[in-house]
């Protein structure tokens, strides 16, 4: 896939809630993407170019999934300009929060306006074009961390062990996107996923339930990812958060169902308390929603 790729939309349709959504569910996960091109341009060096998913689009997908918060993580393609999000940001101050991607050079005073619209973290990607890597880890970290936010990794954490001494210094807690991204039919017992449980375990960090259909090889009902969430949910149940990962970027094949992915939140988590756990508590501690 290169720049010019032109990846699927999201499926029109978003199957109906298989349980009882809680009141103050958050999709920790999302991103928007404007239809208009001229405004809020993409990066030459995108990994592929999505189709639109603006903000109207957003807050549908909200509502149908039964979401009342949402996190707004910025996506690749714009790489660090995050001006559509934070526009969004701006309009529903009470409703959404959000993860920018930035460079090491940005100024306090940036950081200190993006806190006040909402913004709670930083991304940074190693793994598709477009966004700022590990080189500025500690640097980030030490910025953001007087502001109370996280980092947020986009990575694959086959790689932690080697970066574990990194990491332990970093004054500010890590977010894992999508149950570590470890591939399919990875075994607990997989030296990565081990240092993951460590780190939220030991040091706090968060991860996010999102991004099943990135990782699996079963397309229908993503059993193959059903272990990892289970060992996630014994060891670290107040660490976890979920989240849709709509519009489901970068996808010329398999586009999943909204709805099909919120319900297999039941399936992971049987349990009705730990559901809003996942879904409204652990969220707003992480995110400073209002109670």
């Amino acid at each position: 896939m290169n720049a010019e790729t032109i990846c699927l939309p999201p499926l029109a349709q978003i199957a109906p809630a298989s349980f009882v959504v809680p009141e103050g569910a958050c999709d920790s996960h999302a991103h928007v993407i404007s239809a208009d091109r001229a405004a809020y341009p993409m990066v030459g060096h995108r990994a592929f170019t999505p189709p639109p998913a603006p903000e109207d689009a957003y807050l549908a997908m909200l509502a149908a999934t039964g979401m009342g918060r949402g996190v707004l993580i910025q996506v690749s393609v714009y790489g660090t300009d995050n001006s559509y999000l934070l526009d969004v940001l701006r309009r529903h101050p009470d409703r959404l929060r959000g993860v920018v991607v930035v460079d090491a050079t940005i100024s306090d005073q940036a950081l200190q306006e993006m806190h006040e619209l909402g913004v709670r973290g930083v991304r940074l990607n190693v793994l598709v074009s477009g966004g700022v890597g590990f080189d500025a880890l500690e640097t980030l970290a030490a910025r953001v961390a007087p502001l109370g936010w996280h980092i947020q990794l986009f990575m694959n954490v086959q790689d932690l062990p080697a970066l574990l001494p990194r990491m332990k210094r970093l004054p500010c807690p890590c977010v894992v996107d999508h149950i570590g991204h470890m591939p399919a039919g990875s075994t607990v017992a997989a030296p990565g996923f081990q240092a993951l449980l460590r780190m939220a375990g030991d040091r706090g960090w968060w991860v996010k339930l999102s991004g099943a259909f990135r990782i699996s090889n079963d397309h229908a009902q993503y059993c193959d990812v059903t272990p990892l969430v289970h060992e996630l949910i014994r060891v670290v149940p107040d660490r976890l958060v979920w989240g849709s990962d709509w519009p489901h970027v970068g996808l010329n094949a398999h586009m999943p169902d909204t709805g099909v992915l919120r319900n297999l939140l039941p399936i992971w988590a049987p349990d009705s308390d730990l559901r809003q756990r996942i879904l409204v508590a652990n969220p707003a501690a992480l995110y400073g929603f209002a109670p």
